[in-house]
């Protein structure tokens, strides 16, 4: 019995992801408002700390409040399931570091694997970074990671491993909102998620 109520479970959850999946790709309209990333970054951050307390995860934010037009809910989606990776898939010992900066910067030309829309024509962009300090991905399979259903270590359990939908949900995500995703990483120095938004 709590084989089969974990296996519902787990299949509802499937479900959700996949219907949100279809949502976005049928391009629904999204409650866009005025959001500061800072906040949700820290709210990530402070949920992370709470779950895995003797995980070093630290908020870099030097520039204080930074602002972008969005969907709340879905960019809070986009940054938990970062940080949830960047916890559930490197070794206790690992640090993980949230930044919020706005800054002048260009979409970069090494990055392993890259997803979400078009950028708008600006020198300015809210950026998000999630860095681990962990085993990093290769980058035969880094190219891989926003497809929908892949997974870079296939050797993980279904308990531990998901469906393989959380980066092409948060890919997908920044695509409604004219955002980007780079994966910058190697297989020794860690794995970098960067998001590039415009800023409000």
């Amino acid at each position: 019995m709590a084989r089969i109520e974990s296996e519902a479970i787990r299949m509802g959850l499937l479900v959700e992801d996949l219907l949100m999946l279809a949502r976005l790709d049928q391009e629904r309209s999204l409650d866009f408002a005025e959001v500061d990333l800072l906040v949700v970054a820290a709210d990530a951050v402070h949920d992370a700390r709470a779950a895995t307390p003797s995980r070093d995860i630290v908020l870099d934010a030097p520039h204080g409040a930074v602002r972008v037009i969005g969907d709340e809910d879905k960019l809070r989606q986009v940054v938990m399931n970062l940080v949830t990776n960047a916890v559930t898939h490197t070794p206790a010992d690992a640090s993980v570091r949230v930044a919020v900066r706005q800054e002048r910067t260009r979409p970069s030309n090494s990055a392993v694997a890259v997803a979400g829309g078009e950028l708008p024509k600006t020198s300015r962009f809210a950026v998000l970074e999630v860095v681990d300090t962990g085993p990093g991905i290769p980058s035969d399979q880094g190219k891989l990671v926003f497809d929908r259903f892949y997974r870079a270590d296939q050797a993980r359990s279904r308990a531990s491993g998901g469906s393989g939908l959380g980066l092409a949900i948060t890919a997908a995500i920044l695509e409604a909102h004219s955002g980007r995703i780079e994966l910058l990483t190697t297989s020794s120095t860690g794995t970098r998620f960067r998001v590039l938004l415009a800023p409000a």
